[in-house]
């Protein structure tokens, strides 16, 4: 059985398997998800960028006792407390997913060329165009409003190339889909889908090899991806976008709840409201991509990690808001059922989030399905021999050699 302790950064030694860290992995110059510390030059890169990590026993070269770091309990603030100067409503699904699937479809599509346009224009130097930017951005906010599973089923069936592009993509739609859940009205959601596009752009201006790098990244090529926070700041103003909310997402989104972010070190309320939300939708969408040094991971994982985070990296009302956003098993998450079929979930009930719609790809032994079944795991609770029917496992975007973009509705 395998036995992962919480150990503080003060007390690792040499032969410690690291398994995880105390913020996300791409928050650190660390490339590889778990190694093993070699020596005393290891532990202290650790301890510049983690208080703590987690220390896999079974392959490290000796055990160590749990060293819990103990969080004070911080009341919880009600959103409204949040958004004192908004007026915060409730949105409503008001189309079904397969009357919203073609509409969003086209949406995600005039998006998809407003990015590739708008980040061409400016990998080749030339400023942001903040009105194709705008325009790009709207059916896309509509589409969400009305019911954000297809959407959000869209963005999980990106294609694998160009990270820096369809992460630009998902944080956008995981930004208006968070701020839908809050509550927040059209102005603000247009800002988090610009806001979600934007945060990133400096990257365009980075060195490809640092970004797509699968080695440790040095000190120095550390501070150079960290520096796309600058550049981005610098083409949004060369753009003229005077939006501040916008502004604060580009500027602070590696921020964090606990001080440890960068660039400035920000805290707690000290980090635009805004720019909160936007660390958790860009460490959300990374974690769930796959990129050039790490594997996607599932979302359920996804989620546990993100509410393990909460109060450290991110604030706890913004990330249990966004967890009833996106759901355990958003749309376009693999998973197993119980049955051993495997399938891909279609669309969500807000009520009923561990029982969605989805789509049978494998049969009990894996193999492919001759003719696709499309189950209601709310309606049908049973197999046809009477057994229960669930969802029992959230797999990896790619197992079992499934190409979820070759996937069709």
């Amino acid at each position: 059985m395998i036995e992962v302790l919480k150990i503080n950064t003060a007390e690792l030694e040499v032969g410690m398997y690291i398994s995880s860290l105390d913020r996300p992995w791409l928050d650190s110059p660390f490339a590889l998800q778990g190694f093993r510390i070699e020596s005393e030059q290891d532990i202290e890169r650790l301890q510049k960028y983690c208080r703590y990590v987690y220390v896999d026993s079974q392959r490290s070269t000796q055990q160590k006792e749990q060293i819990a770091r103990k969080l004070a309990y911080r009341p919880r603030e009600s959103l409204g407390r949040l958004f004192m100067d908004r007026k915060l409503k409730a949105y409503s699904d008001t189309t079904e997913w397969s009357a919203e699937y073609p509409r969003a479809e086209v949406a995600i599509l005039a998006l998809s060329e407003g990015i590739d346009s708008i980040f061409e224009s400016a990998t080749r130097g030339g400023s942001l165009d903040m009105v194709r930017i705008k325009k790009s951005v709207e059916p896309m906010i509509e589409s969400v409003t009305r019911n954000p599973d297809a959407c959000i089923w869209l963005a999980r069936m990106k294609q694998e190339d160009q990270y820096t592009y369809r992460h630009s993509l998902g944080a956008s739609i995981w930004a208006v889909a968070l701020g839908r859940q809050l509550g927040l009205p059209k102005a603000d959601l247009r800002s988090l889908a610009i806001g979600g596009l934007l945060f990133d752009v400096g990257k365009l201006r980075i060195d490809r090899e640092l970004l797509t790098a699968t080695r440790p990244l040095s000190d120095d090529e550390f501070l150079q991806v960290k520096s796309h926070v600058a550049l981005g700041v610098e083409m949004i103003e060369a753009s003229g976008m005077m939006n501040q909310s916008v502004r604060d997402m580009v500027a602070h989104h590696h921020e964090r709840h606990d001080g440890s972010g960068y660039p400035n070190g920000l805290h707690g309320d000290r980090i635009p409201i805004f720019a909160r939300i936007a660390a958790i939708v860009d460490c959300y969408d990374a974690i769930t991509s796959h990129r050039s040094y790490a594997r996607a991971i599932p979302p359920a994982t996804a989620i546990k990690m993100l509410y393990e985070w909460k109060d450290i990296d991110f604030q706890a009302e913004l990330v249990e808001a966004f967890i009833q956003a996106v759901g355990i098993y958003p749309a376009g998450s693999l998973v197993e059922l119980s049955s051993g079929e495997v399938a891909v979930v279609v669309a969500e009930y807000r009520t009923r989030r561990l029982r969605p719609r989805v789509i049978v790809l494998l049969d009990a032994n894996k193999q492919p399905v001759v003719e696709v079944k499309a189950i209601d795991l709310l309606n049908q609770e049973t197999t046809t021999d009477g057994r229960p029917l669930e969802i029992v496992n959230s797999l990896e975007p790619d197992a079992y050699g499934i190409d979820m973009t070759a996937i069709q509705l």
